[in-house]
């Protein structure tokens, strides 16, 4: 099966870089029953930044409003999935450079019984173009 690759929102938070600031955010987004497709978090400006992609926006957007989560507004970014093998996510990314796009960061991972999941960020100016390269849904 060829990836299915889709072009979703996701919202970021920033915190504080320390252990368990992660942890609070995930509990208060369980606790109200969030299901979440991606999430990402990496160090930026001395801080925290968090990437949500959730399964349901208006729960989501509900529960961060309930624990005082600071979102900001709604970004693109395409999610992927597919049969795991060697070169898939060469393959995604072979689309966008033959496209003459830019990815600004991607991350793949298997994800065990021969399925493998990415999720890919461009541009906001590439999004359309690379949402008709990549045959996103």
């Amino acid at each position: 099966m060829a990836e299915m690759i889709r072009k979703v929102e996701y919202y970021y938070t920033t915190a504080a870089n320390k252990p368990g600031e992660g942890t609070r955010l995930l509990d208060a987004l369980r606790m109200a029953g969030v299901n979440l497709r991606a999430v990402h978090g990496f160090p930026s400006a001395r801080k925290a930044q968090i990437d949500f992609v959730p399964a349901d926006t208006a729960a989501f957007l509900a529960a961060a409003k309930n624990a005082k989560i600071k979102l900001s507004k709604p970004k693109t970014v395409f999610l992927i999935e597919g049969d795991d093998r060697m070169g898939a996510v060469g393959g995604v990314m072979a689309r966008l450079a033959a496209a003459k796009i830019n990815v600004t960061a991607v991350t793949g991972i298997s994800a065990g019984m021969g399925r493998w999941g990415g999720i890919l960020w461009v541009k906001p100016g590439d999004v359309n173009k690379a949402a008709a390269a990549l045959g996103a849904m």
